[in-house]
């Protein structure tokens, strides 16, 4: 046999590919691929190791919202996904259906919310942390958010996810992760209110005053700030959120931050009249951000709007690029669209 020949032959049994990963990999990514067809994306070979920590939250769907971002984020094809719990539980009663569907074992949940010793996630292990933690969080130890202020600043990615920004007021290098959070008593000590103005004027306002507000849940106008982003290219530049909480009065260190797109309240009770952020990136050191304000509850996340959004701010916090299409049934400025959660029956 010919030089040629034996070339020829082992390039047929790697699939005329020198790219890494098994043929599994390239299976759970195809249906990807078949989505992105002719939209000239790269295709990955690996899937994206994700993370996502919870287990104190003021929002009692946490247990099931949990399990919804794990779905949605493996049912793109990309990414696998795991969980890491603090042992101590607190608001886990009107999901606990869902607590086992994490693999996490046995936790404890408590009347009202305590430090857990040893919760020490491997961030080092994943490309992306999302965060379910919420108002009242307890701290994590100190050697805990070390670990996860180096992780980030090499160059992590995080994801924060709606009442994620109510966590950790004290702690200085989270709030600079999040750019903006809300309640915790934060006030002018944390940093300015961000927000647009009817005027379209990015504002920056000092003045003193507590932080975090919102009218009662509605459906809401989205309006995309930074249409070139890759997390928002393709978007509408407007839509509508399904049943939501359109956080207000965030205020934060906002360094290196910036507004993807903004909500207004338009319940007829709204905290303030103007343009709040919604959907924000922040750069910290090495590292990159998204933070969604929304997903109040199971039917906020059942949101097209969310999802969509969800799952592609987690790809460009593990990557900086994104490649999930924004499909035909995202919402419009005239409608809001939902997929109604069913639990994958295949779920391992």
């Amino acid at each position: 046999m010919n030089r040629i020949s034996i070339i020829l032959l082992v390039l047929v049994s790697l699939g005329f590919s020198g790219c890494k990963g098994t043929n599994t990999d390239r299976q759970e990514n195809q249906s990807v691929s078949d989505a992105n067809a002719g939209q000239n994306v790269p295709k990955r070979t690996d899937l994206i190791k994700a993370l996502i920590v919870d287990g104190q939250n003021n929002h009692e769907v946490w247990p099931k919202s949990t399990i919804m971002m794990k779905q949605y984020l493996e049912e793109t094809g990309l990414f696998e996904v795991d969980i890491h719990r603090t042992r101590y539980t607190w608001n886990a009663k009107r999901e606990a259906d869902y607590l086992p569907l994490a693999g996490v074992g046995e936790t404890t949940d408590l009347e009202n919310p305590q430090s857990d010793p040893d919760f020490s996630p491997a961030f080092e292990k994943y490309d992306v942390v999302i965060s379910n933690f919420g108002w009242k969080a307890a701290n994590w130890p100190e050697i805990t958010q070390k670990a996860f202020e180096k992780y980030i600043a090499d160059g992590g990615g995080f994801v924060s996810v709606h009442a994620a920004d109510n966590s950790f007021p004290d702690w200085l290098e989270y709030n600079r992760m999040i750019g903006l959070g809300g309640w915790g008593d934060r006030t002018e000590k944390d940093g300015p209110y961000v927000y647009y103005t009817n005027e379209v004027e990015l504002i920056r306002d000092s003045s003193p005053g507590s932080s975090g507000a919102h009218g009662p849940s509605h459906s809401f106008p989205i309006t995309v700030r930074e249409k070139d982003h890759p997390i928002t290219r393709g978007m509408p530049e407007v839509w509508l959120t399904t049943k939501d909480e359109c956080y207000a009065k965030l205020r934060g260190p906002a360094e290196n931050m910036t507004i993807l797109a903004t909500g207004k309240d338009i319940s007829g009770n709204a905290p303030t009249d103007r343009h709040e952020p919604m959907l924000m990136v922040i750069d910290y050191d090495k590292g990159r951000i998204f933070h969604t304000t929304l997903g109040h509850d199971d039917y906020s996340i059942e949101s097209v709007g969310f999802i969509v959004s969800f799952v592609r701010g987690a790809e460009w916090a593990a990557t900086g690029e994104v490649t999930i299409p924004v499909p035909a049934d995202f919402p419009s400025a005239d409608k809001s669209t939902s997929r109604p959660f069913e639990l994958n029956p295949k779920r391992p």
